[in-house]
């Protein structure tokens, strides 16, 4: 099937119709998938996006006619498996996404075939496991546990463990466990503040998210801190469940939908009290305002999160478009060598962290729109992870060759997990060590707080 013109409209999206016994109907997935790549063989846009377009470009050239449907169907799942449903294809490349009447939807056809591979048996131990982020979250925060489990996991015997028995690969950079979770350490709540005998306007609450609160707490207590200085109250959220992400990217829909009925009962109640929800991991943010409204189309409690989830950057640019955010810095940044994370790219805010970032005088931001390879559990596994570092070293390199001349001062990502790739990025391919931040740190910093 040649390409054609495509639309000219906003993407749209289908619900994903996963409770649907036909969602499971493997011969009528691989259907869509042949109609699918038939298509993406036409085009060949996307092919430095991810490793499932070459993946699919190579099966397709060198079969017998050189056309799809030569390719055998066992192979297509060669492609599924390398995909990690960054998005990027169908919101920044993809012609043909709905409402084309070609209706093209990538990552969500690959989704569905990861959902019928999960229920399949497909997914092995070690996969469930690193997508179980509550599980092994819970020894954060327990004193000698912590440093024991932090300084065994770096030894290579430990790691050679791993990789045999986790499949997680002895050289990726894993996250250590925080030896006090964000939860503990933060303050619940923080009271309105008044200035000038009025009411700051504005209400937060902050959903932690499992990365922040097991392994990196500074990014949530400097998230705190930002909103303190600009006299911004906020809330932790009440009680809260990893987000789904790691799950929906194994197909494992069912825990998804476990953690959708832990979460979405607790935000629905800030959300109808005209909070806004934050969430710091852009991946997590993705999962309330994307994936799991398409889960549910009809939830009135799914879309009243929806509506109510920020990105922190998006939200502090609201306010600074309404003249409440404080635009006194006292320290400059100088060279930031930043990237924007897939999933940030894909909900459609618009560069709101470099915006910020480039009002603090003094600093001077080079950004880079380019996937950083990590996605995720992707990144750490032993079939991927240097598959993950070569589709980073585009970004690597730019990031290391800061317009201003010589090294950054700093690099930064939103996706914290994205940044810890980057880092190890730099120090594999060569090109120095420089200070690892995150935006919100960097703007912490900024305005001169400890």
């Amino acid at each position: 099937m040649p390409p054609r013109e495509g639309s000219l409209e906003a993407p749209t999206r289908h619900p994903i119709d996963w409770k649907s016994p036909a969602y499971y109907d493997e011969a009528a997935t691989f259907k869509e998938l042949e109609r699918i790549f038939d298509i993406c063989h036409g085009c060949r846009r996307c092919v430095s996006l991810c490793g499932a377009f070459p993946t699919l470009f190579d099966l397709v050239d060198e079969g017998k006619t050189g056309e799809v449907e030569s390719v055998e169907k066992k192979d297509y799942w060669k492609v599924v498996d390398q995909c990690y449903l960054c998005d990027l294809c169908y919101m920044t490349k993809c012609p043909y996404v709905p409402p084309h009447e070609w209706n093209l939807d990538f990552p969500h056809t690959m989704l569905r075939a990861k959902a019928i591979k999960f229920k399949q048996g497909g997914v092995s131990f070690g996969e469930k496991f690193l997508s179980s982020t509550d599980v092994h979250g819970q020894f954060a925060g327990i004193p000698i546990v912590v440093q024991v489990a932090n300084a065994v996991n770096q030894t290579k015997p430990m790691r050679s463990l791993m990789e045999s028995a986790l499949n997680v690969d002895r050289n990726a950079w894993l996250p250590a466990l925080a030896t006090r979770k964000f939860r503990s350490a933060a303050p619940e709540t923080r009271d309105i503040m008044v200035t000038d005998g009025q009411r700051t306007p504005g209400k937060v609450a902050i959903f932690a998210t499992c990365y922040v609160n097991y392994n990196e707490p500074g990014i949530g207590m400097d998230l705190l801190k930002v909103l303190s200085h600009n006299g911004i109250p906020y809330e932790l959220v009440e009680k809260e469940k990893c987000c789904g992400m790691p799950k929906l990217e194994l197909g494992d829909l069912e825990s998804v939908d476990q953690s959708k009925q832990a979460n979405i009962p607790v935000l629905a109640k800030y959300a109808k009290e005209g909070y806004a929800i934050l969430s710091a991991v852009p991946s997590c943010t993705l999962m309330f305002k994307q994936e799991i409204p398409l889960m549910y189309p009809d939830d009135a409690d799914v879309q009243a999160v929806k509506a109510a989830m920020w990105d922190p950057f998006e939200y502090l640019s609201a306010r600074r478009k309404d003249g409440l955010l404080r635009m006194e810095f006292a320290k400059p940044l100088g060279k930031v060598s930043y990237h924007v994370p897939c999933h940030s790219r894909v909900q459609n805010i618009g560069r709101k962290t470099e915006e910020l970032l480039k009002l603090i005088p003094g600093t001077i931001v080079h950004t880079t729109e380019r996937c950083s390879g990590h996605a995720g559990t992707f990144g750490v596994k032993k079939p991927y992870h240097e598959v993950a570092m070569k589709i980073g070293k585009p970004l690597f390199k730019r990031m290391a060759d800061h317009p201003e001349g010589g090294k950054p001062d700093y690099i930064s990502s939103d996706c914290p997990l994205g940044g810890h790739h980057i880092d190890q990025g730099f120090e594999r391919n060569g090109l120095g060590a420089v200070k690892l931040e995150h935006p919100l740190s960097l703007v912490r910093i900024a305005y001169g707080l400890e």
